[in-house]
């Protein structure tokens, strides 16, 4: 009998043995490879062309005057590049109140990501691995608070910060992006965690390994890729965030989106400086995304195997 007919659900799928004797790959394994050609390709690249062409043209814009802004099209550069110039840049990186919030966000942003890695990687830790008494239900409690609402928390945490002294200044807005970080971090981490094969760290606390030494030299280096999609998440989140800036950063603590809202409300219909601004708070996103970008397919990847 040379091939094994196989019949569910009122559908047939021939696999053919091979030369070892083992079956070969069925139908629909045979189907996707075959879409994996140069037609695929060719889709995905138009697809990307398309999804990149919101981003050059603002590009394009922020590199154009206001009047050329107004009177024609970003494409019109591809035939006209005399209209690019970098007057949009230096007088917005003039402004004080640009330079100032940009800063700002550096300063919630990182602080906010690497207390969330950090803490969430520990939390995921233990939870995927340290025995204690109810742990499941604490475990299960952190997944319950992923669907609590954002703004349920404002008003009972604004009253929070103000008795403690914080509210309105950058410490406020890192805790509060740090607090509805973690629950994700914790589930995303220890579900990743959880996945490490047992005997790897059994025969590291049979050769003497202590919890921290297990955690940062073999956890924390196998669980790289989970970790990497983390903090890109987060930081996305968080230099993107406005409503939790709106609300609990005061004029001296405001990131660079809150400024951006500011200055649209001040210069009105003035796109040149919106463009301009809107790409420059986009750039450090887009740097962070690529420069792991390995990593977070990686992490993507592992999470989908899993």
């Amino acid at each position: 009998m040379t091939t094994l007919q196989t019949a569910q659900a009122g559908q047939t799928d021939t696999i053919v043995p091979t030369a070892s004797g083992r079956p070969g790959p069925g139908v629909a394994a045979r189907a996707a490879r075959r879409l994996v050609g140069g037609s695929t390709r060719l889709v995905l690249l138009v697809v990307a062309v398309f999804w990149l062409l919101p981003t050059v043209g603002l590009l394009l814009s922020s590199l154009r005057g206001p009047l050329d802004i107004g009177s024609s099209g970003w494409w019109t550069v591809l035939t006209k590049p005399a209209q690019l110039t970098l007057h949009n840049y230096t007088s917005l990186l003039d402004d004080p109140a640009i330079t100032h919030s940009f800063l700002n966000s550096l300063l919630i942003t990182v602080p906010a990501t690497l207390l969330v890695v950090i803490v969430g990687s520990l939390a995921g830790y233990v939870f995927a691995w340290v025995e204690f008494p109810g742990r499941d239900w604490v475990f299960l409690l952190i997944v319950g608070l992923l669907v609590v609402p954002l703004q349920v928390a404002l008003v009972p945490i604004t009253s929070l910060f103000g008795d403690l002294g914080i509210f309105g200044s950058i410490v406020g807005v890192v805790l509060f992006h740090v607090a509805f970080g973690l629950p994700f971090a914790i589930f995303l981490l220890r579900n990743f965690f959880a996945g490490i094969p047992r005997e790897l760290l059994e025969a590291a606390r049979l050769d003497g390994a202590g919890e921290l030494w297990l955690f940062v030299r073999v956890v924390v280096p196998l669980g790289g890729p989970a970790i990497a999609s983390l903090g890109i998440f987060q930081f996305l989140w968080v230099w993107n965030d406005m409503l939790v800036a709106l609300i609990f950063a005061d004029a001296d603590s405001a990131p660079l989106t809150v400024a951006l809202l500011q200055q649209t409300r001040a210069f009105g219909t003035n796109v040149d400086v919106l463009s301009s601004g809107a790409f420059l708070s986009m750039i450090i996103p887009l740097v962070v995304f690529f420069a792991f970008q390995r990593q977070f397919v990686s992490g993507v990847m592992a999470g989908a195997l899993k």
